[in-house]
């Protein structure tokens, strides 16, 4: 029988991974689904850094893992609570292992009794994301493991090796799309979706957009994503159905969005007089890096306030303040001699509520 360390004597996440003998992946799940590296969560868990990329004062986080005889991995989906600096909750990390090794001691991957199931069920911090973000992670998972793709790649790629038939769509699956999108730097992918992107009706374009935001690809296709939301942007006023195509677009550029091509265009949208909720909601929430400097945050806020809503500001302030990349740049703009009357009230407002 195995002697299993006391709760008290593991205190990382990641040094109960270690001590298991498992190997493991970490993901952020909850802007987009893109790797951890092992060495910054470490120093996350230490609290040496903030967590680069919280949602709505949390850490979202898929942790997984495997033994070394099994290709098979176990998968935990966390959400671990982060304090005001995006400082990891201590107390909140330590509930969890205690309550995994409870169940399991060091034996992360063995077969589980039905009380150990119950123990494992009742874990406050695990949550099951919404489903296109599981099919992304599990197509991720596949990819960084070698293991083959689901049998719903096939069907997508017969399906953009068309030439007419777009509107015939219902053989396509969501994890075929996520499966090829997370290949999209493979094969002759990137090709092929080049060459069908503008024809892909709304019902595949959504799917499309919602797996290529999780991915860095190719400058062309970047470009063509760029030409098409520009081009659905044109008209005036913008029709809903439009809006709704021009947000799915953005939406797919979010890993790429420090790209200087992609913020020429962000930066080319802030300057119209009307930006939409939609698209203002999509830059802050997945495309975050495109407003990495003072100028483009400080017209971001500007639009913001356009719209009289103080409630959507302050959500969309405090959420944009949280990400380490974005917090140094929001607090210039507040300080900014530049900024304008209406940004000056809006910030004393926030801060009187605090």
């Amino acid at each position: 029988m195995t002697d299993t360390p006391p709760a008290a004597n593991i205190a990382t996440l990641s040094e109960l991974l270690k001590l298991s003998g498992s190997q493991y992946r970490l993901y952020d799940i909850g802007r987009l689904v893109t790797k951890l590296p092992k060495e910054q969560f470490e120093k996350v868990e230490l609290n040496q850094l903030p967590y680069p990329t919280p949602t709505q004062g949390q850490a979202c986080i898929a942790i997984a893992f495997w033994q070394k005889q099994s290709a098979q991995p176990y998968l935990w989906l966390l959400k671990l609570p982060l304090d005001e600096r995006g400082l990891l909750n201590q107390g909140a990390r330590n509930h969890f292992i205690a309550i995994i090794v409870e169940a399991l001691g060091d034996n992360l991957t063995q077969e589980t009794s039905k009380k150990q199931e119950e123990l494992l069920s009742s874990n406050p911090y695990l949550f099951t994301p919404a489903q296109y973000k599981l099919a992304s992670l599990n197509s991720k998972i596949k990819v960084d493991l070698k293991q083959k793709p689901s049998e719903y790649l096939s069907p997508f790629i017969q399906y953009l090796n068309q030439e007419s038939d777009w509107e015939n769509w219902q053989d396509v699956g969501v994890q075929g799309i996520t499966d090829f999108i997370a290949r999209i730097n493979q094969d002759n992918h990137n090709e092929l979706l080049l060459s069908a992107l503008a024809k892909l009706p709304e019902e595949v374009l959504s799917p499309v957009c919602s797996a290529l935001e999780n991915e860095q690809y190719n400058v062309n296709l970047i470009d063509a994503l760029l030409s098409l939301l520009s081009s659905t942007l044109e008209s005036s006023p913008v029709s809903p159905k439009e809006l709704s195509k021009a947000t799915l677009l953005l939406r797919a550029l979010a890993a790429n969005s420090q790209h200087i091509h992609v913020k020429v265009v962000v930066t080319r949208i802030l300057s119209k007089n009307n930006v939409s909720n939609e698209l203002l909601i999509t830059l802050s929430g997945r495309c975050w890096s495109a407003l990495a400097d003072e100028t483009t945050l400080m017209c971001y806020f500007e639009h913001l306030l356009k719209n009289n809503d103080m409630a959507m500001f302050s959500s969309i302030f405090k959420d944009l303040v949280s990400i380490p990349l974005i917090r140094p740049i929001a607090f210039a703009c507040i300080r900014s001699a530049n900024r304008s009357p209406a940004l000056a009230e809006a910030i004393g407002q926030l801060f009187s509520q605090t």
